[in-house]
């Protein structure tokens, strides 16, 4: 039995807001822009390359708006997807890696799979990770 992940919800205070953040800003694409009345409406996007989408919107989630911790995007270039997002007004923390010592800054010079990383939060404080794999 395959069980495929496809779909997060992330809550959010004002989904105009959120769709602009993630379509403009983080460059996932649009797939998705539905209402249904005044208390349903749900936009998914979904990140270049993924078979897993993220929905925002109206009447999805009770979880409080920002409450999402830690949701990894995978890139095969830190450096790269970091340029890239920084490019487009999103604010991303400065590139680090793990070693014996504790969190050195900079990619993993090895490049590593799983082992460089950055952060950045959305206009309503989710979390997203960034996450090295695959590296040239």
């Amino acid at each position: 039995m395959d069980y495929k992940l496809e779909l997060l919800l992330l809550p959010v205070t004002d989904v105009d807001r959120a769709k602009a953040f993630y379509s403009e800003r983080m460059g996932f694409a649009v797939d998705v822009d539905h209402r249904a009345g005044p208390d349903f409406r749900v936009v998914q996007l979904t990140p270049p390359g993924s078979a897993c989408s993220v929905s925002v919107g109206t009447g999805l989630t009770d979880a409080p708006p920002g409450s999402a911790r830690g949701l990894h995007l995978v890139v095969t270039d830190i450096e790269a997807a970091h340029a890239e997002l920084t490019g487009r007004g999103v604010e991303v923390s400065d590139i680090r890696h793990m070693t014996a010592e504790g969190w050195q800054p900079g990619p993993d010079p090895k490049r590593t799979d799983f082992n460089s990383f950055a952060d950045l939060r959305d206009p309503d404080g989710n979390t997203w990770v960034l996450q090295e794999r695959g590296h040239g």
